[in-house]
């Protein structure tokens, strides 16, 4: 694993919290390298928006607001409510095939679920994104791919899966049929209203964690 996949797990995961300020030095010293591959980290993390400049040295890992949490999902909502109506239109076989597999494994992975441990929670982070992937090359439109990982920042998804319920995981597994099923079928608006509902769930987890960790709940 790079520094920068190390240091970004670091952020996704929570061990560097949101404000929390970031020194070239510390991190050198913290991964046991020189500040040169530090700093080529930090650029990446700065170009995927997982940290920010914090005045003149060092940087601070992004903070999130309510209004942060909104905007982005409901970008979300729009992009991959559309890239499923495309995915109804352009299926194959071999898309509905991959996608009930890759379901089949996001429920084997909700089964073993153990919010302690977050080898746990990153599998089950992992498949479903794997499922939305698959969405978007059924959608057959690489642009939309593009502009959706633009606005897909795992740190929001992987924080709101990890305080999800057994219940609120179940009701994204049923979701996640309920889309394959319309993709399936070539229902293009049941497709995307699905989509739009799944998004939305992990937007209102996602608001009360932001809530809950401002309140020092968390």
């Amino acid at each position: 694993m790079s520094i920068f996949e190390q240091i970004k797990d670091a952020i996704i995961t929570g061990e560097f919290k949101p404000g929390e300020r970031l020194t070239e030095e510390a991190l050198a010293k913290q991964y046991n390298v020189s500040r040169t591959p530090i700093r080529e980290a930090i650029k990446q993390l700065e170009k995927e928006g997982l940290v920010t400049p914090y005045q003149r040295r060092g940087i601070m890992v992004r903070k999130f607001s309510t209004k942060d949490v909104i905007q982005i999902y409901n970008l979300r909502a729009l992009l991959e409510s559309y890239g499923a109506g495309q995915a109804a239109l352009n299926r194959t076989e071999e898309n509905i095939e991959k996608l009930i597999l890759i379901n089949q494994d996001y429920k084997n992975a909700i089964n073993c679920h153990d919010p302690a441990n977050l080898k746990s929670v990153r599998k089950i982070q992992e498949t479903n994104q794997l499922f939305h992937n698959e969405i978007f090359k059924a959608a057959k439109n690489e642009h939309l791919k593009e502009l959706i990982s633009k606005v897909v920042l795992v740190p929001l998804i992987f924080q709101s899966f990890y305080s999800f319920t057994e219940q609120q995981l179940f009701r994204s597994l049923n979701m996640h049929e309920i889309i394959i099923e319309a993709i399936h079928s070539k229902d293009i608006d049941r497709a995307k209203t699905a989509m739009k509902e799944h998004i939305y769930q992990g937007r209102d987890n996602a608001i009360k964690q932001i809530i809950a960790y401002n309140n020092g709940n968390v």
